[in-house]
Formats: C-alpha cells, structure tokens, sequence
C-alpha cells in the first residue's frame, strides 16, 4: 500500500498548489515578501528564546542572542501549557497575509511554518506530557514527561557536553548557569509527573523501572566524577581557562543529584499506580491522541489501520527479496527471520564484547564515512562538506537510548554533524548490519541532508529551525539507504545488503508494532514477539526498540511512510521524464526544498517535473 493522493490532498496538498499558482501570477516585485520575513524572523527570534538549546545547536548562542547560551528551556507547566496558544495567535497572524503578492519561495515558506504552526495549536487539545511545536519538530512529543528517552536527565548532560562550546572563560561561566538551570528544570518535570499521574497519565512500569534505573546509577556516582563536571573540567583546562571543578562539584552535589533524587522519589511513588500497558489508548481521548501523533509522525492523514496495513504489506515483499538473498549463500533452512538470527550469532560478523572492539567498531565506521563519500557524484551534484564525527552512545544513557542517532551539525561550521551508536552490547550490532545505519546516520542520509541547511545559507533561518519534519527527514535517510545499494555498494557484500534489506524490513515492522501497540492495544510482550519474529534481531535489542515506541508513539512510522512517499515521487518524476529524468537531479531537489511535510514536497517534486519539461 502507497500514500495516496487522496492521502495527500487530505493533509493540504491542495493549498500548497493554490499557493504556488497564486504566487507565480503574482506582480512583480512581490510586494509582501518584506511583511512575511519580517514576521519570520521575528517568530526565529521568538522560537530561540523559547529553546535556548536551539541556539546553542546552531551556534547562534553569540552576538545579541549571547544571553541563551546561559539558559535551558523552561520545563514548568506554565509555560509549557501555552504553547499551543501561542502557535495559534502565530498562526492567525500569517494566516492574514494574503498569498497573493508573494513570491513561489515565501509562498512555500508559508504553507511549511503554517503547517508547523498547526501542529502546535491543535497538541493543546493534549494537556500532558510534552506535545508542544518544539517537541512535534524534534521527534520527541510524547506523554511522558520523563522516560528511558526523555526529560532533562537524559537530554542535557549530553546537550552540555557536545554541544555547549567552551573558548573563553564566559563560556564556563554560562555552562555553570546552564548546570544550575539545569536542576531547576529538573524540578520543573518532577512537578508535572506529579501533575500528570493525577490525571492517569503514568509510565508503563517498565519504562519506569529502566528510567528509575538510570536515575539511580546516577546517584551512585560521586560528584567530581558526573559527566556533567568532567566534561566542563577537562575542557577549560585544555583551554587554560581556569579550575572550575569546585564550583561545578558543588553544583552538582548541592543542586543537580538532589533534584534527580526527588525525581526519583516522584517516580518510585508511581509504581503502585503503574501497569503494563504499553500504549497511549489507555489514556483519555487516547484515539485522538494517537491521530495527532500519526500526524506528526507522518505528515500526512493515514489512520492507524491504513499505517498498519502498509507495514504488513511491505514486510512481506521485502521478505521474500531475503528469502532469495539468503538461498543465494547456501542459507535455506527456517524462516527468514531465523536465518537473519543464525547470521547475526555467526563469529564470523561479531566484534568480540571488549572495549577494544568498541574502539575498532568506530574506526570501522569512519572507514565506512569516506568511502560513501568517494560515491556521492554517483547521487548528488551538490557540493557539500557534511563533517561527521562518530561517538560512543554515553554509558550513563545507554540503557534507555536508541540503538543510533545523529545530532546535526552548527550553522557556523564550528561543530560537525554526530553520529551515536549504542555500543551498550557489541552482539547488537553484526558487522553486515552497520553499513546501512551509517548510511542512514550519515551519508548520504541525515548528515548529508542537514549539511544543506547548515552550509549552503539558501534557506531562512526559520525553515532551519522548524526543520523536523520526521517523514521527510526519516524518509530521506533510509531512502538513503536504497540509493546506496542501487549505485552498487553491496556489489561484492551479499550479506551487507542482506544487512541492508533487514533494516528496511525492520522500518516496515516497526508500522505494525506501533499502530499495534496503540491502537490495537497489544501489549509489550506480543509487541516484542512479533518483532523478533519478523527482524530475527537479538532480543534486546528488540525490547530496546519496542520501548523506544512505547515512550514517542508514531514518530517510528515517519521512516517507511516518508520512504515510500519519496519512491513514489521518483517514480512519478520518472515516469513523465523518461531520457529527462536525472537520479542526481532528483536527489537534489528534494534534498534543496528543505525538510518540510510530504503534502508540500509532493508540490516541489510537481514543479520540477514542470521545469523540466521545459514548463513554469
């Protein structure tokens, strides 16, 4: 099953196309260009001061905005409670600019931000957790305020870490304001835990006994040994900008472990109260609920049946391309699933369960970096730097975080783009499985696609900061993975793209399992059955995955609805280009519009079938 146009039309794809015809009638001059990007900017300035952490990840921390560097986010529910009021007065203010007198670009600009905007106003209908616009762009609105992979504890320490730069003495200064702000918001969140369970809103007790887990590891680590204090210690000194360990000790002790101990508290309270089930229907309004996530997650209006649907569908085809693969080498007995485990298990893929190995995984993961580099005119005329730098998932997260992820690099250059993989367990990650999550992290996916935004200067500050369109940008990085094996990467590695085709596979499950879980009320234990059973992955790291669901619900189902949105589109672009038609070209122009949701790329790919043509 495919997005259909009807899907599409549905979500605004018909306003898109007003909105481009009505602007390339336009007079010349565009009269109202001034008007929008003024209120753009405005809304930039407005959205970064909302979330510091933003400014300081684009490096736009500095200047007239150097105050922010100094600040997290405000976590109360005072605040949080207004956002959806504030998207809709944002909202009704570009709304009244009329999109004739526009021109195609500030035509596009206003249809994405509107649509961003949106999605903001109507997750106030959700009064817990963290629905807000900042969340929906960040993959990360959920309904709990803190679990295995969301709140402060999991999110700041290695926010101040990799991303809070440390040149001058000022910039010790701000990251110890940023440690003290940080165990305010500590606070903050436990508040709304308590506020939320008052409602029925309450962790499954398993995400709460993994979240507890951490918390309580944490706790048991002296103060001078804290990340947070290292991290801060050891890079003033490279700097020879001072000791700080004093005063971040002190911090720590007095501030930051007592406020994750009364987190803790608030938690433990709720292990009476919580049960083990596993999804967001068991909450009020919790169909709705799970709708608005769809949204998000897709950027489109599937239901949960026609999102359930496509992933039965497309794990069956990709399942008997395996099963063909896998006869190829000899490997003919059991299902499919169980081949890919027998494989998975084979020392000959396995990096021994050594910090050694650790090492050599990510060597072998730079090596594997700059050898998709050397193939990327084969994909992309752009020129494009995408620097990458490939970490270790930290220890103290590990056990909640996902398996890998990509932090995206500053705007000035000064940071790369970051590759994590959780290196909790070696066994999670069978040489022939790594090419494809490289690809996918990195190039030519999520690094690749985020250096455009950050070094090419071709888009307004406001479409970077609302850049987190999760279908597009998911969609893109495993579309990325297919194109590496079209231009022949597997050529000579049958089990790599075996490696490759599972990951694919495992996007398709992962539209059963979460509709599943969310819809169709399955619990975790049959969630994690079926996963297995269709991945034939280690089994943790199958509960690592299932839980990763449990905690953002849709936001899994971005991928395979974005990567099949994208094939379509090509082969649509293809299909009326015929000799015309350029892979490279292609690549581009969805990598040029920017992240934006499937109704408005389906509009850009349109146009450049029409400029290619020869057309307006």
């Amino acid at each position: 099953m495919s997005v259909t146009r009807r899907d599409l039309l549905a979500s605004g794809a018909a306003a898109v196309a007003a909105a481009a015809g009505a602007a390339v009638a336009a007079p010349v001059g565009y009269a109202d260009d001034s008007r929008i990007n003024g209120m753009f900017a405005a809304l930039s300035d407005a959205l970064l001061i909302d979330s510091p952490e933003t400014a300081t990840s684009l490096a736009l921390d500095k200047g007239l905005r150097a105050s922010l560097k100094s600040q997290l986010s405000d976590a109360s529910w005072a605040h949080v409670s207004q956002d959806h009021v504030t998207c809709a007065a944002r909202l009704d203010k570009l709304n009244a600019i009329s999109t004739v007198g526009l021109s195609p670009k500030a035509a596009l600009n206003k249809v994405v931000v509107a649509y961003a905007l949106e999605l903001g106003r109507d997750g106030g209908r959700f009064a817990f957790g963290t629905n807000t616009l900042n969340a929906a762009m960040n993959e990360a609105a959920t309904p709990y305020v803190v679990s295995q992979e969301t709140g402060g504890f999991v999110t700041v320490p290695e926010f101040l870490d990799s991303q809070h730069q440390i040149e001058i003495p000022a910039d010790c200064e701000a990251y110890l304001s940023r440690m003290q702000a940080f165990a305010a918001m500590l606070d903050r969140e436990t508040d709304r835990i308590r506020r939320d369970a008052d409602m029925g809103v309450v962790l499954p007790n398993f995400l709460l006994n993994t979240a507890l887990g951490q918390m309580q590891a944490a706790l048991k680590v002296r103060a001078e040994h804290q990340r947070i204090v290292t991290s801060l210690t050891t890079r003033a000194a490279k700097k020879n900008l001072g000791d700080y360990t004093g005063r971040a000790v002190k911090l720590v002790a007095g501030e930051i472990l007592p406020a994750i101990a009364r987190q803790v508290d608030a938690l433990s309270s709720l292990k009476t109260r919580a049960t083990a089930d596993a999804g967001v229907w068991k909450l009020k309004d919790g169909e709705a609920y799970y709708d608005w996530l769809l949204r998000v997650g897709t950027t489109t209006t599937m239901s949960a049946q026609e999102v359930h649907q496509m992933g039965l569908e497309q794990n069956a085809a990709l399942e008997a391309r395996m099963d063909g693969l896998l006869r190829k080498q000899g490997l003919t007995k059991g299902s499919v699933a169980d081949r890919m485990t027998a494989l998975s298990n084979d020392p000959r893929f396995l990096f021994p369960e050594t910090d050694a190995a650790r090492i050599q995984i990510i060597a072998y993961l730079n090596k594997l970096i700059a050898t998709t580099r050397t193939q990327m005119p084969k994909l992309s005329n752009l020129k494009l730097k995408a620097p990458v730098l490939v970490k270790r998932v930290p220890l103290d997260i590990q056990d909640g975080a996902p398996l890998g992820y990509m932090n995206p690099g500053s705007l000035d250059g000064s940071r790369p783009s970051i590759y994590y993989i959780n290196l909790k367990t070696n066994a999670n990650w069978p040489r022939y499985s790594l090419p494809t999550l490289t690809h996918h992290e990195t190039i030519p996916g999520h690094a690749w696609q985020g250096a455009y935004l950050t070094e090419t200067g071709k888009l307004p500050l406001i479409r970077i900061i609302l850049s987190g369109f999760n279908a597009y940008v998911e969609g893109w990085a495993l579309y990325a993975e297919q194109l590496t094996d079209e231009i022949g990467m597997y050529a000579e590695d049958p089990f790599g793209q075996l490696g490759y085709l599972a990951a694919q596979k495992m996007r398709a499950g992962r539209l059963v399992v979460d509709t599943g879980l969310h819809a169709e009320r399955w619990t975790r234990e049959k969630a994690v059955d079926w996963f297995q059973q269709c991945t034939g992955d280690p089994r943790d790291s199958v509960v690592s995955e299932v839980d990763r669901y449990c905690g953002t619900p849709g936001q899994a189902c971005g991928y395979k609805v974005g990567h099949t949105e994208l094939m379509r589109l090509r082969d649509t672009a293809k299909s009326a280009l015929g000799p015309r038609f350029s892979l490279q070209d292609y690549n581009d122009r969805v990598v040029e519009a920017g992240a934006v949701p499937l109704t408005v790329l389906a509009q850009v790919i349109d146009q450049h079938v029409r400029a290619a043509k020869g057309g307006p």
